[in-house]
C-alpha cells in the first residue's frame, strides 16, 4: 500500500482536512456543508446539480443537507426563473456569517500548508491533481 495512489491520496486527504475539521468543529457544522456553503460564497446562486458537482458530492446526499441547511438558515431555495421544477439555491446571511467567521482562519491553515510544503510544491500539485482528475481510466 505504500505506492498505492487511492490510498496516499487518503493519506494526504486527512492530513489537509485534520486542521479543517478541527476549525469547523466550533461551529458544529461538516465538511460537506462548509463545501456548500463555500461553493455558493464563491459562484453565487446556483442550481443543485451544478452545486453537486462543484462541492463533490452526490445529488441525493447534497438534497439532504440542502434540506437541513435550510432549516438552519444556512442556504435558501427559490424556484429556477425558467424551469419550475428546479430550484436555485443561494447562501443566506447565518451562511456567509459562517464563510466569514473563519475566513481568516482558513486562509491560515492555506499559509500554513504552503510554508511547510512549499508554494511551488503545492501549485504543482494542485495542477497535477487536476490533470488526474481529467484522465478517463
Amino acid at each position: 500500500t505504500d505506492r498505492s495512489l487511492p490510498i496516499a491520496r487518503l493519506r494526504a486527504r486527512e492530513t489537509v482536512m485534520g486542521p479543517v475539521r478541527d476549525m469547523l468543529s466550533r461551529s458544529r457544522i461538516s465538511e460537506q456543508k462548509w463545501r456548500i456553503l463555500r461553493v455558493l460564497a464563491e459562484a453565487g446562486p446556483m442550481e443543485q446539480s451544478a452545486i453537486a458537482a462543484r462541492a463533490c458530492l452526490l445529488l441525493p446526499s447534497l438534497t439532504r443537507l440542502l434540506k437541513s441547511m435550510e432549516e438552519e438558515a444556512l442556504i435558501t431555495r427559490a424556484v429556477g426563473p425558467s424551469d419550475k421544477r428546479k430550484s436555485i439555491v443561494s447562501i443566506a446571511p447565518a451562511g456567509l456569517a459562517i464563510i466569514t467567521e473563519h475566513a481568516s482562519e482558513s486562509r491560515s491553515l492555506v499559509t500554513n500548508l504552503e510554508h511547510k510544503f512549499g508554494k511551488d510544491d503545492l501549485d504543482a500539485l494542485l495542477v497535477l491533481l487536476e490533470k488526474l482528475r481529467r484522465t478517463k481510466l
